[in-house]
């Protein structure tokens, strides 16, 4: 027994020693953390990108020509009949397309925080047409003693080429993920084209539209015409939307967004997308 004893003692006065000589080690911290942490992806700088988009747009043309029929018929006695009063509804209308295009900007970041300014360019197909009549409706006699019988159509039509938009961003950076809103102004490059026909035939006596015409005596059927055509038009208003982009590896980045865009011209047009692009940030 106090050969055990003394064996222990010894034993421990050498572990003793050798525990003194050994270097401090460091503490190993595996799942004894407090907290998770999160590397920041660094989204301030310059960045460029190619983008493709799916959308509709959405076009009213009510009263888009109602001043041209009114304008046509001023210094004719038809007048009377209040032809330039009617209101020829063209309604609404809506059409799909696909675009492409490409994005570039600046970002600035205050912890996660994102801040830039970025400007949008998109090409495709964006618009639609619409057609309308009225009549032929007899009136009289009017103030020349004649019968009146008077028609009125009317067509409109817009295309949208090309859309860019000037906007500012706000995001809010976590981990890879930089999901933001923006907001800022539209152009567009667009064709619209108007055209009104008032047609008229008048008589003696009221002998209704399907009576014969003479070019010479009454009856006599005659038509009046307007066209209003504006090429590589420069047409504005304002955009909207939200995005996310996310960082895959260095300064590539993914984006998904969706983008409203309204027009105000000669035929109010509303242009909904969703946006997916490739990025790079220098």
């Amino acid at each position: 027994m106090r050969r055990l004893f003394l064996a222990a003692v010894m034993l421990g006065t050498v572990s003793a020693v050798h525990a003194a000589d050994m270097p401090d080690l460091p503490v190993l911290r595996g799942s004894f953390t407090d907290g998770l942490s999160t590397a920041r992806v660094n989204w301030e700088g310059y960045y460029v990108g190619g983008q493709v988009g799916h959308g509709s747009s959405d076009e009213n043309f009510n009263g888009s020509t109602n001043n041209m029929v009114a304008a046509l018929v001023a210094n004719n006695v038809i007048q009377e009949t209040g032809v330039g009063q009617w209101n020829l509804n063209l309604g609404k209308q809506s059409a799909r397309s696909t675009s492409f295009g490409g994005f570039a900007g600046y970002n600035l970041q205050y912890d996660d925080v994102v801040i830039g300014l970025e400007g949008s360019y998109l090409h495709g197909t964006f618009g639609g047409a619409a057609r309308a009549s009225q009549g032929p409706l007899t009136f009289g006699p009017l103030s020349d003693a004649f019968y009146h019988t008077v028609g009125a159509t009317s067509t409109s039509a817009i295309s949208i080429s090309d859309l860019a938009t000037l906007r500012a961003r706000a995001g809010y950076a976590y981990g890879n993920f930089l999901p933001y809103a923006f907001g800022g102004l539209a152009l567009g490059n667009a064709d619209i084209s108007q055209s009104v026909v008032v047609t008229d035939r008048y008589a003696a006596t009221f002998a209704g539209s399907q009576s014969s015409c003479s070019g010479a005596t009454p009856p006599v059927c005659y038509s009046l015409s307007s066209t209003n055509a504006q090429h590589n038009h420069l047409v504005y208003g304002y955009s909207g939307g939200l995005g996310v982009d996310i960082n895959l590896y260095g300064g590539l980045f993914v984006r998904a967004e969706y983008e409203y865009i309204r027009f105000t011209s000669a035929v109010d047009t509303s242009i909904n997308t969703v946006r997916a692009g490739l990025g790079y940030k220098f």
